[in-house]
């Protein structure tokens, strides 16, 4: 018999005040699933580096490359309340080489878990690999955000098809204004808008980007190009703010300065998605093939966006079957194209538009919590229904 009695899930991640996009995925999951109420009010065990002032979800810290952390955070959750820990999982938020110190905390831990994965690597560094196959190994299931990775989870990793599920990366749900209302608020009134959101890094190509704009510029006198957000702060600590004035550099030497924008701060939820609601194209000019997810591009495709994007592996699953358009890797000209065809194609913009928000309704948070649920209640039953067996 299914037990109806409310489950204590706990959630191992990095959390908000720390500024990083696995907090901020870990905060509205969190929330999100307060709002389903089928389960206690989730805690969460904060990922730390620095001395950060948490809200009372968070019960205790890991510190984050401290490696007798692991076992003693290992050793408090056995002796509390918690039934299921939930691994937020980066190589880069846990300590030792490709983050092997997560591996201490699973070898002591004496509850069951999931782990979440957030990057999928799959040609990985023998670390990397060895690491992940063990939290495959031991978790009870394991979670991807995209269904190109199962295959690489089951050949790469050896991980069990059957604990292997797939959930959709969440977006949050707002009302917004028109567009040409948020246009209008923010001075755009009458422009062509493409934006990039997320923590500027170089692996993001916005070289490429700002390129492409200043070929299109050529032509469409009205285009804006909006780069939002700040440096990443890995990046900032390693070489300060190099990258962004290379690519203010590069806007001055093109002369398209009254076409790019930066908006340099941390944004907030609200702001990304009223940002997002006022873009015509949002733009992904990512150097890396092998990007199994996306938060931003997630966000653009849950607000019904047309993307411009490079055909990385999450970019190829979500713009599938006419939901954007991908340019080659490295190629300005090929961006410009794809950016061209959108501006000039209104009939074909609206067509992507709305394909694209039909696969975004699903991603709202409130389903992808509801599905959460659902895989931890069976997690747990599934567990008992094991333990409970005679061998």
């Amino acid at each position: 018999m299914v037990s109806n009695r409310p489950r204590n899930i706990a959630f191992l991640s990095t959390y908000p005040p720390r500024e990083c996009g696995l907090a901020t995925f870990t905060q509205d999951l969190v929330r999100e699933l307060d709002n389903v109420g089928v389960l206690n009010k989730p805690k969460v065990i904060a990922v730390s580096n620095d001395n950060y002032s948490y809200s009372d979800r968070v019960i205790m810290e890991l510190k984050q490359h401290e490696r007798e952390s692991y076992i003693e955070t290992a050793n408090t959750i056995n002796s509390s309340d918690i039934e299921l820990l939930v691994i937020e999982h980066e190589y880069g938020i846990f300590g030792g080489d490709s983050g092997e110190y997560i591996l201490d905390l699973v070898e002591n831990l004496q509850i069951p878990f999931i782990v979440t994965l957030h990057t999928v690597l799959p040609s990985p560094l023998e670390k990397q690999k060895e690491i992940l196959e063990v939290l495959g190994q031991k978790s009870a299931k394991v979670v991807t955000m995209a269904k190109n990775t199962k295959p690489i989870l089951e050949k790469v990793y050896n991980i069990d098809p059957s604990k292997i599920e797939v959930i959709h990366h969440g977006v949050p749900y707002r009302i917004l204004e028109s567009r040409e209302k948020l246009k209008e608020k923010h001075g755009l009134s009458g422009k062509s808008v493409v934006s990039t959101f997320g923590l500027l890094s170089p692996g993001k190509g916005l070289e490429y980007g700002i390129e492409a704009i200043a070929m299109v510029a050529k032509k469409h006198k009205d285009i804006v190009y909006l780069i939002l957000g700040q440096t990443h702060p890995c990046v900032k600590k390693e070489s300060g703010e190099v990258y962004r004035e290379k690519l203010m550099a590069l806007v001055n030497d093109l002369g398209i300065s009254e076409h790019v924008r930066f908006v340099d701060k941390y944004l907030t939820k609200d702001e990304i998605i009223h940002y997002l609601q006022l873009s015509d194209i949002y733009m992904t000019p990512y150097l890396g093939k092998d990007q199994a997810v996306s938060g931003t591009l997630a966000y653009a495709v849950g607000y019904g966006r047309v993307i411009v994007s490079t055909p990385y592996s999450y970019a190829k699953e979500m713009l599938a079957e006419g939901r954007g358009l991908l340019a080659e890797f490295n190629d300005a000209r090929s961006l410009a194209e794809q950016i061209e065809y959108v501006l000039e194609n209104p009939d074909a913009k609206e067509e992507m538009e709305r394909k694209t928000l039909s696969v975004g309704r699903t991603m709202m948070w409130g389903n992808v919590a509801n599905h959460y649920t659902k895989l931890f209640i069976d997690t747990l039953e599934e567990q008992k229904l094991a333990g409970s067996q005679v061998v």
